[in-house]
């Protein structure tokens, strides 16, 4: 246990962070998956305006710190190319 007040706001502004760092990363799985789901689907449409509106939160991760930017580009990447692939399937 911390001894010090210095260790104990640490510790509680730890805790603070992981739980806003824990939400984004949520919210950004949330978007990444309605865009598969509407890729799973074959609505090229409604997936390429998931996508649309994942990129930005999936990008303010990247500016929170929460996840690597080449994480992201790859994931905007796959899905870019998986929506893609759907007009010519």
């Amino acid at each position: 246990m911390a001894n010090t007040a210095s260790a104990r706001k640490r510790i509680r502004q730890n805790e603070r962070r992981r739980a806003r760092n824990v939400a984004r990363v949520s919210r950004v799985r949330t978007f990444v998956k309605k865009v598969e789901t509407a890729i799973l689907a074959g609505d090229k449409d409604a997936a390429r305006e998931a996508l649309r509106a994942a990129q930005p939160e999936m990008q303010r991760a990247v500016g929170k710190g929460v996840v690597s930017l080449n994480t992201v580009s790859r994931k905007l990447s796959r899905l870019s190319a998986r929506i893609k692939a759907l007009a010519s399937a």
